[in-house]
């Protein structure tokens, strides 16, 4: 895609969220590695799920920042799984306590980083949506232009 031809996942506002991710995916995994390995027996289910949260967030990041169509899938769907995460582990860690005696990432939906483990999901799908709308307008646009393959993904035919 033409550099200022619309917003992406790699520009602008992009970049930030792609930052955003990324330093959540070094706390989440960094916490979850020390916790893992000095304290496992303690809470296996919350250890485990920071875990979890951090590999999501690794995928979210990889995904918001190669930008394609592939990776604008994936990264909706690590986007989505990351939001249902954080609402049920954070609905359960006020509901039953016992069940998380020590806290997750995604604990209390995410009190003990700000509540960003809550919004971030829906910035980065709110996003995405924004950013499909110019993107997809502008690759037709350079289909439309260029003779590429069409939706087939075959070659242009000639007569």
């Amino acid at each position: 895609m033409p550099e200022g031809s619309g917003a992406t996942t790699r520009s602008g506002p992009g970049r930030l969220l792609v930052a955003v991710y990324a330093l959540f995916a070094l706390a989440a995994g960094a916490r979850a590695g020390v916790q893992i390995g000095t304290k496992f027996s303690e809470a296996p289910v919350a250890y485990l799920l920071s875990a979890v949260a951090a590999v999501i967030y690794v995928l979210a990041t990889v995904a918001l920042a190669l930008g394609g169509r592939t990776s604008r899938r994936v990264a909706v769907a690590a986007c989505s799984v990351e939001l249902l995460g954080v609402l049920v582990v954070g609905t359960l860690s006020l509901v039953d306590t016992s069940a998380f005696p020590d806290a997750t990432v995604w604990s209390g939906f995410g009190r003990g980083y700000g509540f960003v483990p809550l919004v971030l999901p829906v910035i980065g799908l709110v996003w995405l949506w924004r950013t499909a709308r110019t993107d997809g307008a502008a690759e037709a646009g350079v289909r439309a232009d260029s003779g590429a393959a069409d939706a087939s993904g075959d070659a242009p035919h000639t007569a």
